[in-house]
C-alpha cells in the first residue's frame, strides 16, 4: 500500500464502489449497447456519459456543501445521490 495515501475504511468503500459500478457498466454495454438520446440536459448523451455527468454533478455538490454549509453530510450525500440520479434517468 502506498503510504502517502490514507486508505480509510469509507475511502476504500467509495473506490470500491465506483470499481464495481464501473465493471456493471462494462458488462451491460456488452449485453445492450447503449443508445445516446437527448434529455433535460440538451446534448445526445448514452447512459455512460450520463453516469460519468452524474459522478461529477455529486462531486460538486458534495463540495459546495462543505464550502456553503456545516449542517449534515448525511444530508448532502443525500441530495447528491438525488441529483446523479435524476441525471442518470432523465439526462
Amino acid at each position: 500500500m502506498p503510504d502517502w495515501m490514507v486508505w480509510t475504511p469509507p475511502t476504500a468503500l467509495v473506490f470500491t464502489g465506483l470499481a464495481l459500478l464501473l465493471c456493471v457498466m462494462a458488462v451491460w454495454a456488452r449485453f445492450s449497447p447503449p443508445v445516446a438520446r437527448r434529455g433535460f440536459l440538451r446534448i445526445e448523451t448514452d447512459r455512460g456519459d450520463r453516469l460519468y455527468i452524474g459522478l461529477i454533478s455529486a462531486a460538486v455538490v458534495l463540495a459546495g456543501w462543505i464550502a456553503v454549509t456545516d449542517l449534515s453530510m448525511w444530508l448532502a450525500l443525500a441530495c447528491a445521490l438525488l441529483v446523479a440520479v435524476v441525471i442518470g434517468i432523465w439526462g
